[in-house]
C-alpha cells in the first residue's frame, strides 16, 4: 500500500508517477531519497536504509563527488564540513523533496578516503558537530570524523562456503565458537611511538585462520568491531554502527578477514549492541538538539550502571536504523551470525535503572523492545538467512521460540544459568564440600532443552576482577588444570553449542587485560599445552559424534546414568540419538581429588566399549585393560538400572568419554587413545601456539 503523495519504486529501478508527478530514473539522478523511502523509513520497515542515508560516492551533471543525506528532523540548519577544506567552508544542506526530516547535498570533488562531519544546528540555536550515523568508515580514535568509503568494489571468493551454509540447518551442525577481541589477541609494535600494537585485519586473518583450524573451532566471534572511542569499553559503547573499527585497517581489510575465514571453513559472528549507545557529543546523543535515537522519557532514557543512553525501540525510525544495520553486516560483510548484547536490559525496564516506570499493563516488560526484537529476528532470518544469538541473563522464556508462536525468534540463547551454577556455585567450592552442592551441578541439565542454548565461558568471566578461568577452582596448579579439563569435558558433552573466550584454550592464568596481548608465552608451558591438547581432542570428538551436536530439539539425546553420586562427586551420562544407542557415547566426570580404582558404571547394551578420550595423558598402569586396544568389555551385572556395567579406574578429577557398543563397525576418524606419540603432539600444539 502506498500513500498519496509518495512515490513507489518499480522492480526495474524506475520511480513511478504519483499525483501526476513523474520522477526520473534513479540511475540518472544518483542516490535519491524517494517518497517510498520516506514511507518505509517512518514505518520502521526500511531494511536497507544504509543505501540511501549517509555518504555515497555519486555523480551530478557529469561531475564526480559524494552525496550526503542525514536525518535531523528538528534541526534549523544542517551542513557538511570536510578535511579537504580544513574543516571550514560549510556546505549547506537542503531538506529532501520527499522528506523534510532528511537533509541532503552534493559535494563535488569529495570521494573515498575524505573525512567529513555534519554541523547540525538545533532548535535551541546550538551548533553540534556530529559524526555520520551511517558512516561506512571512521577516523581512528581519538579523532572521530567520518570517512567516505565506497563499498561497491570488493572481490569476494567465499561462494562455496556461503552456498554450503545456505543449505544447512545450523541447529543440526557442530558449533564451537572462539570468542576474541582482536586488539588483545595479538599485538605487534612497529616502533617506539606505536603504543597500541594494532595489527592489520589482513595479517590477523592469516594467523587467525591457521590457529582456529589447528585447534578445531568452527566459528569465531568478534567483539569490538563496530567503531567505538574507548578501548576499555571493549567495543560495547558504539559510535559507528556501520563502521568496522579503523584500529585494524579499512573496511576492505575487514572484508578480507571475513573472506579468509570463510575460505578456511570458519564462520564469523559479530557482537552487536542495539540496546544502548554512549553520550559522546559527536555521536547519536541529542543528534538534532532533541532526543532522536534515545528515549524522550527521562525515566527510560539512561542505563544507570553503563552511563549510556537507551535506544527508543518504540520509535519506528530507530527500528529502521537498527534493523538496517543488522542487514548491512550480513549483506555487505557476509557475517554469518550476530550475537545481540544485553537482551535482558532491553526486555526489562527495571534492569540497570534506578528509576523506571511500568508498561501500559503495569508490568516491567518493555513491550516496545520485545516487538523490536521480534521484528529484527523475523527480518534477518527471512531476508538474509542470518542467525541471531541472544545474550540474556534473565529467566525470560521463549527467547528462541518462533515469532509466530509468541517467541522472540532467536536462533540461540546464551546459557548463562549453566555458566553461573557450574562455575561459581560448584567449581569454586572446595572439593571436600562439593558433595553438599552436587545438585547445583546436575540440575542445569533439567532446563537444557527449554531453549536452543550456547554454553558460554565468555570474556565477562575473565575480567572485572574475576580472575582467569583456570583460577576459578581451588587447589594447587596441577589440580586446577585437571579440574579445568573436567569443566571443558562437561561443557563439550553437555547439550548445547559451545563458546570459549580467547586464552581459555591454553589455560591462561592471568585476567584478560584489554590493553595487552593474551599471554602466549604461557601457552608453551607443558601444563598449559596439555590443556590445549585436551581442547583439540574434545573438539574432534564433538564434531565426530552427531549425538553431541544434534541436540537442540530432543531431550531424549541426554540420559543420566549416575546423577546422584554426590558422595564421590562423580557424574555420568549418555548422549545418543533419540531412537537407539547407535553411535552413543558415555561420559564420566570426576570432580573429586580421590581415586576410584574400580568405579562401576551402568551400560544399556552389552559388548565392548571403546575408550575415545581421557583427560589424563596415559593409562593408569601397565596392566590397565585400556591399553590393550582401548576396549573395555561390559559385564552382565545389573548397575544403575541397566543390565550391564563396566569398571573404570577413575583418577583424581579425571573425565572419560567412551563409545558404547554398536552393531555396526566404528568408521569415524577419531584421535586414538592413548596419544603416546609425544613428538607428534608437541608439533601440533606448537603449530597452534605459533602466532
Amino acid at each position: 500500500m502506498r500513500r498519496a503523495g509518495y512515490a513507489g519504486e518499480s522492480g526495474n529501478g524506475i520511480v513511478e508517477s504519483v499525483n501526476g508527478c513523474v520522477m526520473k530514473d534513479k540511475a540518472d539522478r544518483g542516490v535519491v531519497f524517494t517518497g517510498y523511502d520516506s514511507y518505509l523509513f517512518h514505518e520502521g520497515t526500511h531494511y536497507e536504509l544504509f543505501r540511501k542515508l549517509g555518504a555515497h560516492p555519486d555523480m551530478e551533471d557529469g561531475v564526480e563527488g559524494t552525496r550526503f543525506l542525514v536525518w535531523a528532523p528538528h534541526a534549523i540548519y544542517a551542513s557538511v564540513i570536510t578535511a579537504k577544506t580544513c574543516w571550514e567552508n560549510e556546505k549547506w544542506m537542503h531538506r529532501s523533496e520527499w522528506d523534510h526530516g532528511v537533509w541532503e547535498c552534493f559535494l563535488p570533488g569529495v570521494g573515498p578516503g575524505d573525512a567529513y562531519r555534519y554541523v547540525i544546528t538545533g532548535a535551541d540555536g546550538v551548533k553540534r558537530y556530529k559524526s555520520d550515523p551511517f558512516a561506512f568508515w571512521s577516523e581512528k580514535r581519538p579523532a572521530n570524523a567520518s570517512i567516505v568509503w565506497d563499498l561497491s568494489a570488493c572481490d569476494w571468493s567465499d561462494e562455496e562456503y556461503r552456498a554450503r551454509r545456505s543449505h544447512s540447518d545450523f541447529l543440526e551442525k557442530p558449533m564451537s565458537i572462539y570468542e576474541l577481541h582482536l586488539a588483545s589477541w595479538k599485538k605487534e609494535y612497529q616502533d617506539a611511538d606505536d603504543h597500541d600494537g594494532f595489527v592489520n585485519y589482513r595479517k590477523l586473518a592469516e594467523d587467525l585462520a591457521e590457529y582456529v583450524n589447528a585447534i578445531g573451532f568452527t566459528h569465531i566471534e568478534l567483539i569490538g568491531i563496530c567503531e567505538h572511542p574507548l578501548d576499555e569499553s571493549w567495543g560495547y559503547q558504539v559510535t559507528g554502527y556501520y563502521s568496522p573499527t579503523s584500529r585494524f585497517g579499512t573496511p576492505d581489510d575487514f572484508r578480507y578477514l571475513v573472506n579468509t575465514m570463510h575460505r578456511a571453513g570458519i564462520g564469523v559472528i559479530l557482537d552487536w549492541v542495539p540496546a544502548h549507545f554512549p553520550k559522546d557529543a559527536f555521536g547519536l546523543a541529542s543528534f538534532d538538539g532533541t532526543p532522536l535515537y534515545e528515549y524522550r522519557d527521562p525515566l527510560l532514557r539512561e542505563f544507570s550502571t553503563w552511563k549510556t543512553l537507551a535506544f527508543d525501540h518504540g520509535r519506528r525510525e530507530v527500528r529502521s536504523f537498527l534493523i538496517s544495520n543488522a542487514v548491512f553486516w550480513i549483506q555487505e560483510y557476509h557475517i554469518d551470525a550476530i550475537r545481540v548484547d544485553a537482551v535482558g536490559a532491553m526486555l526489562h525496564y527495571d534492569l540497570d535503572r534506578v528509576h523506571w516506570k511500568p508498561n501500559r499493563y503495569g508490568g516491567r516488560l518493555n513491550l516496545e523492545s520485545r516487538a523490536f526484537l521480534q521484528q529484527l529476528n523475523d527480518v534477518v532470518r527471512g531476508r538474509t538467512g542470518g542467525c541471531l544469538m541472544a545474550e540474556d541473563s534473565t529467566m525470560e522464556q521463549g527467547i528462541t521460540a518462533d515469532v509466530r508462536s509468541g517467541g522472540l525468534g532467536f536462533a540461540f540463547k546464551w546459557n548463562i544459568g549453566w555458566m553461573y551454577d557450574t562455575l561459581y556455585y560448584y567449581m569454586a567450592l572446595d572439593p571436600a564440600i562439593r558433595k553438599w552442592h552436587h545438585e547445583t551441578l546436575t540440575h542445569v541439565a533439567d532446563f537444557a532443552f527449554q531453549e536452543n542454548y550456547i554454553l558460554e565461558l565468555c570474556h565477562d568471566e575473565c575480567a572485572h576482577d574475576k580472575g582467569s578461568m583456570v583460577n576459578k577452582a581451588p587447589g594447587r596448579e596441577a589440580d586446577r588444570m585437571k579440574q579445568l579439563k573436567a569443566l571443558y569435558t562437561w561443557q563439550y558433552t553437555h547439550p548445547g553449542k559451545k563458546l570459549l573466550f580467547m586464552g581459555q584454550e591454553f589455560a591462561m592464568d592471568q585476567e584478560w587485560n584489554v590493553r595487552e596481548s593474551i599471554d602466549w608465552e604461557s601457552a608453551r608451558k607443558p601444563a598449559n599445552r596439555d590443556v590445549t591438547r585436551c581442547i583439540i581432542r574434545l573438539l574432534k570428538i564433538y564434531k565426530s559424534y552427531p549425538c553431541l551436536y544434534t541436540d537442540s530439539k530432543d531431550p531424549a539425546t541426554f540420559e543420566w546414568v549416575k546423577r546422584r553420586d554426590a558422595g564421590r562427586s562423580v557424574i555420568s551420562f549418555i548422549r545418543r540419538n533419540p531412537w537407539n544407542y547407535h553411535g552413543a557415547v558415555l561420559t564420566v566426570i570426576s570432580f573429586s581429588p580421590a581415586e576410584y580404582p574400580d568405579y562401576a558404571v551402568g551400560i544399556p547394551v552389552g559388548g565392548f566399549c571403546s575408550l575415545v578420550f581421557s583427560s589424563y595423558d596415559r593409562p593408569p598402569s601397565e596392566e590397565s585393560p585400556d591399553e590393550a586396544g582401548n576396549l573395555l568389555e561390559t559385564e552382565k551385572i545389573a548397575c544403575d538400572g541397566y543390565s550391564y556395567r563396566i569398571l573404570l579406574h577413575l583418577r583424581p578429577f579425571e573425565s572419560v568419554i567412551m563409545e558404547l557398543p554398536s552393531e555396526s563397525e566404528k568408521s569415524l576418524d577419531l584421535p586414538e587413545y592413548p596419544l603416546d606419540d609425544r613428538e607428534k603432539k608437541d608439533k601440533m600444539v606448537n603449530a597452534c601456539c605459533r602466532i
